[in-house]
């Protein structure tokens, strides 16, 4: 008897690692716009993932006004094919915390199952929904204008589905029922892990996915236009950055001003750390605290708010030019935002004014895990406020300190664009124009898409060898890495 307990358990726990696998294609599936079985109409758009489709009716239905109106489709097929895709969201979301429950003891993994088999069940019901929406718009009266489309994604979804169900219910008869006073447990490595869980799905979504756009950079592709073998030309924009003396030209001149603003960033990297240092030294907490949240704040506030800002102090009008005139210093009010001049070094006050108080705190976490006997043994060896700052708060402050340099070496190339968009104007556009911006500006200014995705792809690539470079001379010189 306890052989075949055994044999079932095995059995059980083999289950598991397909429900696991099967749990994760169906989370991956609501997020891939190509894999959208929900797409029953030429009129839906074709980016639109399942996931949108099935939180925003807005967005599937936005394209069917006319068809509404005209009588061809039936806003109850369309409710239908939203609540279908609903159905299947909310299916995935319950296979997915079925999923992490696997990893629990058995009583979680009953509850598991049971989820998971529901979820299943959920997701099949949306599909038999989507089905039915789309068959009732293919009898519409006007099908040219309709497009009616059926999605071969709808049976990869369906088998991954039915695997779910099947697998769960097996699970709920193959595993022995919990005793009454068992708990729900999972071990501390996999809370852990679950909890870490998140974190690495946005690093997917918003850091790999978007990784998928780098095929435009061999198709001659224009907004609206669609990927084939038509438009491929294969590594013709990557010959263009390198033929094109324009190009070249404009390239040069924004590293130029790339590498100097994030070469000004990190000369001055050291600033919040010793900003963090002397707030750390004044005792009353009061005023302490009130300088911190003070010099956080401004990190909170738009780079649109801070050009406000900027424009009421430094436009024509603003209060140094008024301050000046009525001084009798200046006989008319000067624009100093419509100025080429220092551009960098405004930039990086801009900056540094933003961006000091918010950095700091992670220094200040640090100084904080600072053993404090080190500071009482050396004021009984007659060290003074300096001298403990020195000798102890920065030694302590360095290793943290080395890490956010590699992470800047790493991003020299990526100094952001949102400062640099707000400030820009005719007088400083050839020194403000960094590579972000000038992305931007080609890619959705110009609509050379495949251009700068070239650039990006190339930007990409340096930041990675700038960073396992950087690692390297980290490990050679103080023994240490990050990667």
């Amino acid at each position: 008897m306890r052989g075949s307990k055994t044999s079932r358990e095995l059995m059980g726990d083999k289950l598991f690692y397909v429900i696991r696998i099967a749990v994760l294609l169906a989370v991956i599936f609501l997020f891939v716009p190509g894999l959208n079985p929900a797409k029953v109409s030429g009129l839906i758009n074709r980016n639109l993932s399942l996931f949108t489709s099935g939180i925003s009716y807005f967005a599937l239905t936005e394209d069917f006004g006319r068809a509404i109106k005209k009588g061809w489709v039936q806003e109850s097929t369309l409710q239908l094919l939203y609540i279908s895709a609903m159905s299947i969201c909310i299916g995935a979301t319950a296979m997915g915390a079925g999923g992490c429950m696997t990893l629990g003891n058995l009583k979680f993994k009953r509850l598991s199952a049971l989820i998971a088999a529901i979820g299943g069940a959920l997701e099949l019901a949306g599909l038999a929904g989507i089905f039915i929406s789309y068959e009732q718009i293919s009898m519409t009266t006007n099908v040219k204008k309709v497009e009616p489309q059926f999605q071969d994604s709808f049976w990869i979804i369906l088998a991954v589905a039915a695997i779910v169900l099947i697998a769960a219910l097996i699970e709920l008869i193959l595993l022995p029922k919990a005793a009454k006073g068992d708990k729900y447990i999972i071990e501390a490595k996999y809370q852990l892990f679950l909890m870490f869980m998140p974190f690495i799905a946005l690093i997917a979504v918003f850091a790999y996915l978007p990784l998928l756009g780098w095929r435009y950079a061999f198709f001659d592709y224009k907004v609206g236009d669609t990927l084939s073998m038509k438009n491929f030309v294969g590594f013709k924009w990557f010959r263009e950055l390198l033929n094109n003396p324009a190009t070249v030209r404009d390239i040069v001149r924004v590293l130029k001003n790339t590498l100097a603003m994030s070469g000004l960033g990190i000369a001055t990297s050291w600033l919040p750390m010793a900003f963090a240092i002397f707030l750390s030294e004044i005792k009353n907490i009061k005023y302490r605290r009130f300088v911190q949240v003070f010099t956080t704040i401004p990190n909170f506030i738009s780079w649109v708010l801070v050009y406000a800002i900027a424009f009421c102090i430094f436009s024509t009008d603003g209060f140094v030019s008024s301050l000046f005139v009525n001084m009798g210093i200046w006989d008319q009010g000067v624009n100093l935002l419509m100025s080429g001049e220092h551009t960098w070094l405004k930039m990086l006050g801009w900056g540094l004014w933003k961006g000091v108080g918010w950095s700091a705190i992670i220094y200040i976490a640090a100084i904080s895990g600072i053993d404090q006997q080190l500071y009482e043994a050396a004021t009984v060896d007659g060290a003074g406020r300096f001298q403990r700052m020195w000798h102890i708060t920065v030694p302590g402050l360095i290793p943290t300190f080395c890490v956010l340099l590699l992470m800047a070496v790493a991003n020299i190339l990526s100094n952001g664009m949102d400062q640099y968009l707000v400030f820009k104007n005719a007088t400083n556009v050839n020194d403000i124009m960094v590579l972000d911006l000038y992305v931007y500006m080609l890619g959705i200014g110009k609509g050379s898409i495949p251009l700068t995705t070239v650039i990006g792809m190339v930007k990409s690539i340096v930041s990675v060898t700038l960073l396992f470079a950087a690692n390297g001379i980290s490990k050679l010189i103080r023994g240490e890495s990050i990667v």
